[in-house]
């Protein structure tokens, strides 16, 4: 009887470990957790929870102190850019952000710039961003999808470098949206994407297929120097019509 009761209270404890781990419904994750198994190359899959706290996929609070002083690095010719490499899968359905979440920051007093690549798939579904989303400069070297999620603040894709299929439909940002010289190297849908303010697209580039069927933006759109396969934006939709 005591090894079947000693079984049944470890089943428990591994059963309250993996709701935590996985994040399901009516939880509060925290941000530095989902950062140590970051860390630790483990997978990231959360559904239904509120992330609290920076999610900083560049570490740069922790990078920080070791980094050279700014004229030293200056001085000898050095790079000012700190990358970070996720190996882990990341996925993300119906997460609300209540802080920051970012993949790209540039501090003045240092001079560095801290940025993030994606080795694996990232999912961002119908998320809610509640403050800044900033993945400038970012590398997604598998699918990127940030379907149906809300940018309720300042974002930014500029340089952002998009490997495989990257997916923005339905998706609604409520400031200006910046893709300026994003690259897109094997499609993008903006299927049914609301853009509240302006977007930027002025030198991105695109090849493959370009969807922007009902997309809506409010104030104005940039498409100068546009690149869809080699036709201007103009072109290209006179064309697809």
């Amino acid at each position: 009887m005591r090894s079947i009761k000693t079984l049944a209270i470890a089943t428990l404890v591994i059963t309250i470990f993996s709701v935590d781990a996985f994040g399901q419904s009516g939880t509060t994750v925290k941000a530095e957790d989902i950062m140590d198994a970051m860390k630790k190359g483990t997978d990231i899959t959360y559904e239904n929870v509120t992330v609290t706290g920076v999610l900083d996929f560049t570490y740069m609070d922790e990078k920080s102190p070791d980094l050279p002083r700014r004229r030293r690095w200056w001085r000898d010719g050095g790079d000012n850019t700190v990358n970070e490499v996720i190996e882990s899968k990341i996925s993300f359905v119906n997460v609300t952000f209540e802080e920051d979440v970012i993949a790209y920051y540039h501090e003045d007093r240092s001079g560095y710039t801290f940025t993030a690549d994606f080795e694996s798939d990232v999912k961002f579904e119908n998320c809610n961003f509640k403050r800044d989303a900033m993945f400038k400069y970012s590398e997604f070297e598998r699918d990127a999808s940030f379907e149906g999620s809300t940018f309720d603040d300042e974002t930014t894709f500029k340089y952002a470098q998009f490997e495989e299929k990257a997916n923005f439909a339905k998706s609604t940002f409520d400031e200006d949206a910046i893709f300026k010289y994003t690259k897109f190297r094997d499609g993008v849908s903006f299927t049914g994407a609301r853009f509240e303010r302006s977007l930027d697209m002025k030198y991105t580039k695109v090849r493959g297929d370009f969807d922007v069927k009902d997309m809506y933006v409010r104030w104005d759109i940039d498409t100068k120097y546009t690149d869809i396969n080699g036709r201007s934006f103009s072109k290209y939709m006179l064309r697809d019509n």
